[in-house]
């Protein structure tokens, strides 16, 4: 069978054909969709012409349909109600987000958001990932719907929001015994520190998440994989561990350990939400925008 050529109809023949397969009757079909009653017989004669069927005929009591206009009678409400779907679907509610969120972010960063997320939002379904090198090609093809990091220039086609700035802290075990001296650069210095591992090196087009990159005063700091592993480590011996202050809250809250500021400057922290922008204008997707931005205020308080 030929296949039909769409562009060669008016598809708001749909929108009579719908109308008159309901009233039965040319004139109130009209009414309904703004029709004349003669600019409505023209339709009805058009969508003949293309059924090659009446469609609807006269009878004793009005209208009554042929078996092909009762065929498209059941089938054409529900093929109308997919095309209204797919032009309101900014209306969805915010539930009918995806199966599940996959979000790259770094695990300190998951202490300080998550929690406020997930209570705004406790049908979302957030899977979170670490960065890694291919993470903007993740994000171009749908892979990845957000990332949470640093970028210090984001490519054409990717777009960034910065969620908060912060400052880093040091983390020492209660009972340090730096807590009892003068705290200076020289005190500082002396100490052994913990860091966080990255294979990631700071460079154009790449996310990255600055905290392993920190310049601490130990050339030769030990590495952990994750945030709580070192800070765990530095709750049971003289480790400092330095994190973001919001981070530090979150994981003093759980370990023995006791936030101090640096004796010295640090480069501000600051944390940005990175997405392509084929997700740009998605309604659903900019509601999760949305909703990361609020809790990362939410986490300011």
């Amino acid at each position: 069978m030929k296949s039909l050529n769409l562009a060669s109809i008016d598809l708001n023949l749909l929108v009579a054909l719908e109308a008159l397969l309901e009233y039965r009757n040319v004139t109130h079909a009209g009414h309904h969709v703004g029709r004349s009653q003669p600019g409505m017989s023209r339709a009805l004669a058009t969508l003949r012409s293309i059924f090659n069927d009446e469609l609807l005929v006269r009878a004793s009591t009005g209208y009554v349909l042929t078996p092909r206009g009762q065929g498209l009678a059941k089938r054409l409400p529900a093929a109308m109600n997919n095309i209204r779907d797919m032009m309101t679907e900014g209306n969805l509610p915010k539930m009918e987000w995806g199966p599940k969120t996959i979000v790259a972010m770094p695990d300190h960063q998951t202490l300080v958001l998550l929690p406020h997320l997930l209570q705004r939002a406790p049908h979302l379904e957030i899977a979170p990932h670490s960065l890694f090198s291919g993470l903007l090609e993740g994000l171009e093809q749908g892979d990845f719907d957000l990332a949470v990091g640093q970028i210090s220039s984001a490519p054409p086609g990717y777009l960034r929001r910065s969620l908060y700035t912060d400052q880093l802290v040091y983390l020492l075990r209660h009972g340090h015994p730096a807590l009892a001296q003068d705290w200076t650069v020289e005190s500082l210095k002396a100490l052994r520190h913990a860091g966080t591992n990255s294979d990631l090196p700071i460079r154009d087009g790449r996310i990255y998440d600055e905290l392993p990159y920190v310049d601490l005063p130990d050339q030769n700091p030990t590495r952990f994989s994750h945030v709580l592993t070192a800070a765990m480590v530095a709750a049971t011996s003289d480790l400092a561990l330095a994190v973001p202050r919001r981070a530090a809250a979150r994981i003093s809250e759980m370990l023995p350990l006791t936030a101090v500021d640096p004796p010295m400057e640090h480069k501000p922290y600051e944390l940005m939400l990175i997405w392509h922008e084929r997700c740009h204008r998605d309604p659903r997707h900019q509601w999760l925008r949305s909703e990361f931005v609020a809790a990362a205020a939410a986490g300011a308080t």
